[in-house]
């Protein structure tokens, strides 16, 4: 299982960025697949989780209405949509999974597989 994220980088407040997380080992909809992040000082935490087969979701009060999992199997690659993006954003993002198939286990006891990270700074 291998996962590569990318798509960080500086935007202003308000500003949208695409977080990518390109899925090696498996196809991206055969587990659940999360997003997560590290803010300096910070522990990690769930940002959004799907379910195998995208029937589940979970997100984050932090970013509901503003950040959107989705999967696109034929690139097999896992994204984050972010929105509206304010500096508490301002994190390590990763992408994970547990090879399991429920989001809501995924994003409470977080992954034990993960890509690498990408920094997404909101600052202006």
């Amino acid at each position: 299982v291998q996962l590569q994220a990318s798509g960080g980088g500086l935007v202003q407040p308000g500003g949208s960025l695409r977080l990518s997380c390109v899925v090696y080992g498996f196809t991206v909809d055969y587990y659940a697949m999360g997003w997560f992040r590290q803010a300096p000082g910070k522990e990690r935490e769930a940002v959004s989780c799907l379910s195998r087969h995208n029937d589940g979701v979970y997100v984050a009060d932090s970013v509901k209405g503003r950040f959107t999992a989705f999967r696109e199997n034929d690139k097999n690659t896992f994204y984050l949509q972010m929105t509206d993006l304010k500096p508490d954003d301002t994190a390590v993002y990763y992408c994970g999974t547990d090879r399991g198939f429920s989001e809501q286990r995924l994003c409470r006891n977080l992954a034990d597989n993960w890509g690498q990270g990408t920094l997404v700074t909101v600052s202006s």
